[in-house]
């Protein structure tokens, strides 16, 4: 049977807010219904990040009734501080102040309930894509490992997801019991992806609350275990997805990724920007495709600039975390889902991302790189 928007908001007026009983379609949080042709449910309920934690319950709440419904092949559902579009301007939700009363200022910080047995969750970023982010979040969360830490990756890139292909990995994640997956796992790290829970040539033709949605379930409804670091690869940009994550999720700080010309520097600051108005810190900035080696004479080439990264970072007051060179083995290894710290860890590509990650562990943890464990060289 055809499950409806009607159907579904009938369903979720059983779902009180508050004690005086008011519904969530009532209540003026609830974002545009969406629901696909094989009857998942996608929506997003409106708060401030301070009710992040009063409000995940009624999430719960909401989801549970819903695929409690015949019919229902699944939900999507999350907690956002972006006005969707059916909430009018001049309606704002009763805990908040209409928007001509609210000062101009910084939003709070995010106040994300904790991922259990998780220490630190850590997101890469830039402000716009084609800088080698998910290559440089692998090769990083790799060297994190290389270091004798318990290391995860999530791939919450939604519309441009990588990190299948870079480690290699096909196949669906197994369900372990209802609505929990199991991540898959590659060179010896926790990995998941939205790329494993589609088709490879699927458009991700998705709005913001239904990637909201995603990011949040693969985050909070996978088996992650015990983990030292919790690396995310974000998807590029400073949009809805992006402040969703930064505000819902208790990141340890963030990593942006930045080539050294003028023009990914302009978005590169941005990304600076908008994880300092959400008060996640920032462990470093890299500068990726930084030099070119000619391999037959030897010639040291700039192609996109060289140093712009790191002079924006004495600039911004945020530290320098290192260069990594724009080189064949790291695109020719990642483009066969063989990493080049995995494969090469003694190599010197595997030493540039190893300097990285003990400099990112240190400024996380205020303390030295952990011991490294044993190398073990995929053949």
């Amino acid at each position: 049977m055809a499950i409806t928007r009607d159907d579904v908001l009938k369903v979720l007026s059983t779902v009180t807010v508050d004690a005086a009983g008011t519904t969530l379609p009532a209540s003026g949080r609830l974002s545009q219904v969406v629901v696909d042709p094989t009857n998942r449910v996608m929506f997003s309920i409106l708060i401030d990040p301070s009710e992040a934690e009063r409000f995940e319950p009624i999430r719960r709440r909401a989801e549970g009734a819903l695929l409690a419904t015949p019919g229902v092949s699944g939900v999507f559902a999350s907690l956002t501080s972006e006005r969707g579009p059916n909430q009018s301007a001049q309606t704002p939700p009763p805990s908040q102040p209409p928007a001509s009363g609210r000062a101009a200022a910084a939003p709070p910080p995010r106040t994300g309930p904790a991922l259990p047995g998780v220490r630190h969750i850590v997101a890469v970023a830039s402000g716009k894509g084609g800088v080698g982010k998910s290559t440089t979040a692998c090769n990083l969360a790799l060297a994190l490992a290389a270091q004798g830490l318990k290391v995860g990756l999530l791939d919450a890139d939604i519309y441009g997801p990588s990190v299948p292909k870079l480690f290699g990995l096909s196949g669906k994640p197994r369900v372990i019991e209802e609505r929990l997956l199991a991540p898959m796992e590659g060179f010896g790290i926790k990995v998941m992806s939205i790329g494993f829970l589609i088709e490879p040539e699927t458009a991700m033709i998705w709005r913001g609350p239904m990637v909201q949605s995603a990011i949040t379930q693969m985050l909070r409804e996978v088996a992650w275990g015990e983990l030292d670091v919790l690396v995310v690869d974000m998807p590029p940009g400073t949009g809805d997805a992006q402040l969703t994550m930064a505000q819902a999720t208790p990141l340890s700080g963030a990593v942006i990724v930045s080539t050294p010309q003028d023009l990914a520097l302009i978005d590169a600051r941005r990304g600076v920007t908008m994880f300092r108005k959400v008060a996640v810190p920032i462990l470093g900035v890299i500068e990726n495709m930084a030099t070119f080696i000619c391999p037959h004479c030897g010639t040291a080439s700039h192609i996109f600039g060289h140093g712009g990264a790191r002079a924006e970072a004495e600039r911004l007051e945020v530290p320098f975390l290192g260069e990594v060179p724009l080189n064949m083995t790291i695109r020719e290894t990642s483009d066969a889902g063989r990493p080049v710290v995995a494969v090469d860890p003694d190599g010197p590509h595997a030493q540039v991302y190893r300097g990285i990650a003990a400099k990112l562990w240190a400024n996380l943890t205020g303390g030295p790189a952990p011991r490294a464990a044993p190398r073990i060289v995929i053949e």
